[in-house]
């Protein structure tokens, strides 16, 4: 990972004393353009952040994880095919505002994360990560989530009404739906088509983050995943997986 010159990894340490150095300077510096640029957190294997980058040649793509035995596959691809306009970033998707200055990001993928059902400040779509995404990212740019998760799925769209923020795109059926058939949302991922396979479906929901209006966590209850991803252990009924939401949220 060291060699290669689409990946940048930054211990802690040395981050917090001496800074980023392309902060605020990655058209200038890595990328040698003014498109805009585009995340993907918990990139994994990077496959989205590869398809995005040979799909759009128009837009800069840079896949996030902290495991690099994962993205290392992405990464190979990247130098062997000579694709310029991705790279992979190594770090906690809580650093992004030591990498990224404000306004310095268009648009934010999250694709197949942990639901963490029982920990909201660590879901990646709850508030506390779309007050992190909003040190770095441009006003009224979209985040999109990509997920098998019926548990997070809810949360989410719950969340994102609950607050008032635009909806852009909102699916529970991805592949069912009319947005299936769209280039940008048709990649598919090791892992996705492995759970498409087994009968689970796969939603979609896209959402305008404004960088000024308080967000809050909806007061909800939402039926827990009757399954486990594989990434958590083996599938165990995907026809249990409807969600339920059991209380309102004061929306």
């Amino acid at each position: 990972m060291a060699t290669m010159e689409c990946v940048f990894q930054y211990p802690f340490g040395v981050l917090k004393e001496q800074g980023f150095p392309m902060k605020g300077r990655w058209h200038e510096e890595y990328f040698h353009n003014d498109n805009p640029i585009v995340l993907e957190l918990g990139c994994g294997k990077g496959e989205y952040t590869v398809g995005l980058a040979e799909r759009f040649p128009d837009k800069n793509f840079i896949g996030i994880d902290i495991k690099g035995a994962r993205m290392w596959t992405g990464a190979c691809r990247v130098r062997e095919q000579g694709i310029t306009n991705a790279a992979f970033l190594r770090t906690s998707i809580e650093l992004l505002p030591y990498f990224f200055a404000r306004d310095e990001v268009d648009e934010i993928w999250i694709t197949f994360p942990d639901p963490q059902m029982k920990k909201v400040n660590k879901r990646l779509t709850g508030t506390r990560f779309l007050g992190l995404y909003r040190q770095v990212l441009k006003d009224g740019g979209t985040v999109h989530l990509k997920s098998d998760s019926p548990f997070l799925y809810t949360y989410t769209s719950i969340m994102a009404r609950h607050n008032g923020l635009e909806i852009v795109t909102d699916t529970s059926d991805l592949y069912k739906s009319p947005e299936g058939a769209s280039d940008i949302l048709n990649i598919r991922t090791f892992y996705e088509q492995q759970w498409l396979d087994r009968g689970l479906s796969i939603k979609y929901i896209a959402w305008r983050l404004d960088r000024d209006s308080e967000l809050s966590e909806p007061e909800v209850e939402i039926e827990f995943d009757t399954y486990r991803s594989f990434s958590r252990g083996e599938i165990q009924c995907p026809e249990l997986c409807a969600p339920k939401v059991t209380a309102k949220s004061n929306d």
